[in-house]
This record gives structure tokens, sequence and C-alpha cells, in this order.
């Protein structure tokens, strides 16, 4: 009998395959502090990860771990370079993490581009006569608007269905990503990030945070875009410099943000876009709609079940 660790809760619908299969036992772990996973994680022979953070000092307590299931797509929280050179495998959950993220992203661009609460704040405040008055500057039609999806993976791949239903027109920045793939969902690659800077409405980022992406758009980035631009972040805090774009926004190199990642989660108070009115935030909640949580629980814990009967699909295992 194997014996899982489920470090943090997942919905209840995963939890209901382990309790149904005989092979397994296992425990819930809520506190994800470090001193008690370098208790508790010796005693595994897998784990799922949602939040928490697997450092070398932790996983090198762990001789019995062979595999980590994440419950998602990231794992900077993980230190994979001791996976592999432990041969440890990780996980994701690779179909069931596209789709709400995805509507994430055209709700804060739908938001942005309507003027988030102005027209509710009007009937509610007894200023319904006030929205003859309206400044154009402050709602617009996403009709022939140009988005820049940057990278094109399964985030990317759904996102671009929904932009072309509102007539937007795509250009998609994804250096690893052929251009007839592109073509075939409607889009079109660049090549060159700062020339498709210069020329979008939309700027929307789908990439993994790592070396290459760490601080991609900064302020220099954001000065090539026009002035009434918007960009979102639902992937990665760090993506985009937040001290930069913070800049940008007070200065009105670019028009507005929607950001839903941090590069410290939660925030520290003193976190400067916590105050600033030119960005839409939140809480790294771009998955949290019932059935994406649903869905990721039954994909993370089975991902794990697969594994050790030795059915797991090699497009779940990263590549380290």
């Amino acid at each position: 009998m194997y014996n899982l660790g489920i470090i943090d809760q997942i919905n209840q619908k995963g939890i209901e395959i382990l309790k149904n299969n005989k092979n397994f036992k296992f425990e819930i772990i809520t506190d994800l502090s470090k001193n008690n996973l370098l208790k508790k994680l010796p005693t595994f022979d897998g784990i799922t990860l949602r939040r928490g953070v697997l450092d070398q000092e932790i996983l090198s307590k762990c001789k019995k771990l062979k595999v980590i299931s994440r419950h998602g797509v990231g794992y900077d929280n993980v230190d994979t370079n001791f996976l592999k050179k432990n041969n440890i495998k990780l996980l994701i959950t690779d179909s069931s993490t596209s789709t709400s993220p995805a509507e994430h992203i055209m709700f804060m661009i739908l938001s942005i581009y309507k003027g988030i609460n102005m027209f509710d704040n009007m009937v509610r405040e007894g200023n319904f006569a006030n929205a003859i008055h309206l400044k154009i500057n402050e709602n617009f039609e996403l009709f022939g608007k140009n988005i820049l999806i940057i990278g094109f993976g399964r985030i990317g791949k759904k996102l671009i269905k929904k932009c072309l239903g509102f007539d937007l027109k795509v250009n998609v920045y994804d250096p690893y990503v052929e251009e007839n793939l592109i073509k075939s969902y409607g889009g079109v690659k660049v090549t060159d990030l700062n020339d498709a800077l210069a020329k979008v409405d939309i700027v929307s980022l789908s990439v993994p945070r790592n070396d290459e992406t760490h601080n991609l758009i900064t302020i220099k980035e954001m000065k090539i875009m026009k002035k009434n631009s918007i960009i979102i972040n639902v992937s990665r805090g760090g993506i985009i410099n937040e001290i930069d774009l913070n800049e940008a926004l007070n200065n009105k190199v670019i028009f507005y943000a929607g950001i839903d990642v941090f590069e410290k989660e939660p925030p520290e108070k003193n976190n400067p876009l916590i105050l600033n009115k030119r960005v839409l935030l939140s809480p790294h909640a771009a998955t949290f709609t019932k059935e994406c949580l649903e869905n990721m629980s039954i994909e993370t814990v089975t991902n794990l079940i697969d594994f050790f009967e030795k059915k797991i699909d090699n497009s779940k295992i990263v590549k380290l």
C-alpha cells in the first residue's frame, strides 16, 4: 500500500477517488509551514502539491518520495534541479487548467474595456442620467482591436477562440510554436516581440516563469506599447516587473492592467499595485471556478494513482 500526502486542501471529488482505492492510504496536510513539511513529508511515497514550497532542504529529507503531482501546471514552487538529480517525477494537470484562466483573461479585458463597475455604480448612486455624459475614453469596443497573446500553450489555444469570437485580431508570440499551428487557430505568428508590442492594443501573458520569462515585460517594453494599451497577466508573478508596471500606469505610459499573479504571494501591503487605480486585481484566482477546481482535484489524484499503477500518460510528466 502506497502512502500519499495531500499537501493543502483540494476539492472533495479528488479525495473521494482516494477513499475508494484500497491500494492507497493518504493524509491531508494543511499546515504548510516549513517545519511541518519537514516533519510530515518523509513518510510519503507520493504527494500532491497545491500551495506550499518544496525546496532542497525539504526534498532531501524525503527518501521515499517517487513522485509529485501538481494541482496545476506551474512548478516554480518546487526545486526541479533536485527532482531531476534524484529521479523524482513531476506531474501536472494538463487537461483541466486552461478553460477557466482563458475565461478570466476575457473577464479582465471586458471589465477594463467596459469601465469595470462604472455603469453599475451610476445606477446604485442615483446617477442614471450621467451615462449620457460619459467620456469617450472610459468605454470601448473590442471589435477590430489587436491582441498579442504571449505564449501559445493550453491557455493560449483556449484564449484565441474567445478573442476571435469578439472579432479581435490575434497575434501570437511564441518562439517554440510553429507558424502553421498558430495559423490553423486563426492567429498570426509574430517573431519580433518589440515590433508586436508597438502595434497591439491588448497584451495577454500565458507563459511559465523561468529564467527566460522573468521580467519579460519591464518599463522598456511598456514604453514601446501604445499609450491606450492594456496588459493582462494571469500566468505567474515576476513576468511583468511590478515596480515598472506601477510607474508605467502612473505616468500614463500604458492605459490599464489586469493582474492575477504577483512576485510574492500574497502581495505585501506596501506593494504599490494594491493602491493603483489603473489596475484590476485578483488573488491568483484564475482557476477558482467550481468546474476547474473539481476537475483539477480529480486529475491531480488520478495522475498520482496512474503513476503508481504504471499507466501514466507521458504528456502529464514534466521534462526536467
